[in-house]
């Protein structure tokens, strides 16, 4: 007999644990004997659970959830079919009142790194169930048909999503039609990207992938728009857009302004974030007569400061920032709106530029806004509101302009991404006399 070569694999190292609070990234937390924290997915403070280790470093041990030994009182049974191969909604089996907990002690923790008290953090506003208006999907032409969905956990692998509980119905009732489509015109293996954005014009889709588009495909492309009252279709093809299908102009509506919706733009994930930000923000910039809204976009918080207040409005993606112009070139009942195309990561306003007004706006992409910070430090607004989707940034730069001399008076977490760690902050800082 052939003998077998290398040596046997060791069994998997198994512990149990009681989880006793919830980390930043939403991971179940308990600890041996001999204070090692071990992070457990999936997993709710007071679960008794067993745990595969998975990997040890100086910060812990991280571990798959196993067994489920004695459950906390604090589950609920999860909303989604997908639930636990799907990468996004991790935190579905909490309780609501539980989730909503962490997501305040979510960003009191940020907080706390930078020597910012837990009592400054109001109490979260939510985004319901099926209110997510924009999605990007990974798509896989397969043998058997398109796979359309999201990745798995920690892994490239694409969960086939029939059904999303966090996303608004005419998103998810595309979700065949799509699959359809696309398994008429992608290669085989092929993959794609599926941005899906609800607006006020109806839905805006983008589709990329490495092929360009034939007579056939563009017919049936145009075929499927007409069939599902698609109100816009793109293809991009290595970076050139072709606009395949253009029924409806895709645009927004912002504080009641009509503003045009360049493709796959950013915007707010849900209408009631959107909202709970543009109040936070309005409120902060009461009484203040000259305000600057810094990383603008397409004016999600322009418009309904230039309703009160005049407003210098600055973007550096030039599409975005001509579509907020051309909103503001339609509105009969605003205030001044003056428009500034300019990188402040490369050219940030300088604290002598900021004199020219009482309260700055800023709502810069994930990486934070360090350049222009270090200028609001250094000047003397009045009032600043920092607006952010990375509680580590924010933290980072609320730091910044607290060493310069801000108080930070409020911390308004907002949450779009139903049951998952990704989550907003509206921050209010006044300056100390």
């Amino acid at each position: 007999m052939a003998k077998h070569s290398g040596a046997k694999q060791a069994a998997a190292e198994r512990l149990e644990v009681t989880i006793d609070s919830l980390g930043a990234q939403g991971d179940g937390v308990g600890s041996l004997a001999d204070g090692t924290p071990v992070f457990v997915p999936f997993t709710a403070p007071g679960d008794v659970v067993v745990a595969e280790v998975k990997a040890k470093n100086r910060n812990g041990i991280s571990a798959e959830l196993v067994e489920v030994k004695t459950p906390s009182p604090d589950r609920a049974e999860p909303a989604c079919a997908h639930f636990g191969t799907c990468g996004g909604c991790q935190l579905q089996f909490l309780k609501p009142d539980v989730y909503a907990a962490w997501v305040k002690d979510r960003a009191a923790m940020a907080l706390a790194h930078h020597g910012f008290s837990a009592d400054l953090v109001l109490d979260p506003v939510i985004s319901p169930k099926g209110s997510r208006r924009r999605l990007a999907l990974k798509a896989l032409k397969t043998v058997s048909g398109v796979l359309l969905g999201f990745n798995e956990r920690q892994s490239h692998r694409l969960v086939d999503v029939t059904a999303c509980p966090v996303a608004r119905p005419e998103l998810t009732a595309l979700f065949d039609p799509i699959r359809e489509v696309l398994d008429a015109t992608l290669e085989q293996a092929m993959h794609a990207t599926v941005h899906m954005t609800l607006t006020a014009t109806g839905v805006d889709l983008l589709i990329e992938a490495s092929m360009a588009l034939d007579l056939a495909a563009r017919e049936r492309l145009v075929a499927f728009a007409d069939a599902h009252d698609v109100g816009a279709l793109h293809w991009q093809d290595q970076g050139f857009l072709d606009p395949v299908a253009i029924r409806r102009a895709p645009a927004m509506t912002l504080s009641g302004i009509h503003v045009p919706l360049p493709p796959a733009s950013f915007i707010q994930a849900t209408d009631e974030g959107e909202a709970a930000l543009v109040a936070a923000v309005t409120n902060a910039c009461k009484g203040y007569k000259r305000v600057a809204d810094l990383f603008s976009g397409i004016g999600t918080f322009t418009f309904p400061l230039a309703r009160e207040h005049q407003v210098l409005t600055v973007e550096g993606a030039k599409a975005a920032l001509d579509a907020l112009s051309s909103g503001a070139n339609m509105a009969t009942d605003l205030k001044q709106v003056v428009p500034l195309h300019r990188d402040l990561y490369r050219r940030p306003l300088t604290a002598k530029e900021l004199e020219a007004f009482e309260a700055v706006v800023f709502d810069p992409p994930r990486a934070g806004a360090k350049e222009q910070v270090a200028e609001l430090a250094k000047s003397s607004v009045k009032c600043v509101v920092a607006v952010s989707c990375n509680p580590n940034t924010f933290s980072r730069d609320a730091r910044m302009l607290a060493d310069g001399g801000y108080v930070l008076t409020s911390v308004q977490p907002v949450d779009q991404f139903l049951w998952s760690p990704h989550l907003e902050l509206v921050g209010v800082f006044t300056k100390q006399a």
